[in-house]
């Protein structure tokens, strides 16, 4: 059996996927509440090499309590509108993940801030300081990278570096 991100990806595609995000200084994300009701918002954010994403956000905004509450969210990073040739085949890059809310009082809520920090300045450092911000990691399960007409590929949890060209159905 061949492999499908060498043999069917072009290597453009699996460049594109790697960079990305990293285009990007925030994440659009879509929540859903306790009552069923459907939420988008977006937030700042910085992401590993592991593709986990992480954000520091208020329990004061919508999208905190639905993401602590269901522990899931699916994300979006979508190319400008006028950076694309057709409006029906913007570049864009969702997944599904699920939600860790990291606790203040360890090393990995210290790195992930600090590096939010150099990222995004000083507002940071004032956010930090507030006790009803949370970080809050978001761990891809799965997703959809989609680079143009029928140039779609799934991506799985077992391996979030591979593409897997869609041959026309829906992943769902």
């Amino acid at each position: 059996m061949s492999d499908p991100t060498s043999a069917s990806t072009s290597r453009d595609a699996v460049v594109t996927y790697n960079e990305f995000p990293q285009q990007f200084q925030s994440v659009i994300l879509a929540t859903v509440s306790e009552q069923g009701i459907p939420h988008s918002s977006y937030a700042p954010f910085v992401i590993d090499s592991d593709k986990n994403i992480y954000i520091l956000t208020s329990e004061l905004a919508v999208h905190t309590q639905d993401l602590l509450t269901s522990g899931k969210v699916s994300t979006l990073f979508i190319q400008e509108e006028s950076q694309s040739p057709n409006i029906f085949a913007r570049t864009r890059l969702s997944y599904d993940c699920t939600v860790t809310d990291i606790d203040r009082d360890t090393p990995e809520w210290q790195l992930r801030v600090d590096q939010m920090q150099a990222r995004f300045g000083e507002t940071v450092g004032m956010i930090r300081q507030l006790t009803d911000f949370h970080l809050l990691k978001l761990t891809p399960t799965g997703g959809r990278f989609t680079v143009g007409f029928g140039k779609i590929y799934d991506i799985k949890s077992e391996d979030l570096s591979r593409l897997i060209p869609v041959g026309g159905k829906p992943r769902r």
